[in-house]
């Protein structure tokens, strides 16, 4: 990653989110390599967001907060398709594949919206400086969870019940 601005840090986190979910569907592809991968850029993306990115943007009168809330629902919505995935009996079985696809439907629901709304916003009323200083924030948070188990059953149980 060579930018600093939150915006496109974001934006390449929800790129390799895309391929991941892309490799999970692949009958070819190590499928359960891919979901442990996806399963922690998922929950450190989510996770820095909140405490780095939103509590910002909700600083900024021209972004509507009411979006930055529906952000963090929607990011609740895929914790709990990824918990339900990470608790299916097998990789690649019919379970597995329906569980895979809610997932599927929820992240790129979610991607597809935070882009258009919060992701434009920012671009249009959050000063260059200022999103410069919200990616280093964000990577150094999203660094510390990677570093961690964060995207493990237990973790992923907690943060649902938190």
């Amino acid at each position: 990653m060579t930018t600093h601005d939150v915006v496109e840090l974001i934006l390449e986190d929800h790129r390799t989110m895309e391929d991941l979910l892309r490799r999970m569907r692949s009958i070819e592809a190590d499928r359960a390599k891919a979901l442990r991968e996806f399963s922690r850029l998922l929950i450190a993306h989510g996770e820095a967001e909140e405490s780095e990115v939103y509590p910002a943007l909700r600083r900024y009168k021209r972004i509507d907060d009411d979006e930055v809330d529906h952000g963090e629902e929607e990011h609740a919505q895929g914790n709990k398709a990824l918990l339900a995935l990470l608790e299916a009996d097998g990789v690649g079985d019919d379970e597995w594949d329906e569980r895979l696809e809610k997932l599927v439907q929820a992240v790129n629901h979610h991607l597809d919206e935070e882009e258009r709304t919060l992701l434009n916003e920012a671009r249009r009323h959050v000063p260059e400086e200022r999103r410069a200083e919200l990616g280093e924030a964000f990577l150094r948070e999203r660094a510390e969870l990677l570093a961690s188990d964060c995207g493990d059953a237990e973790n992923v149980r907690r943060l649902l019940k938190g």
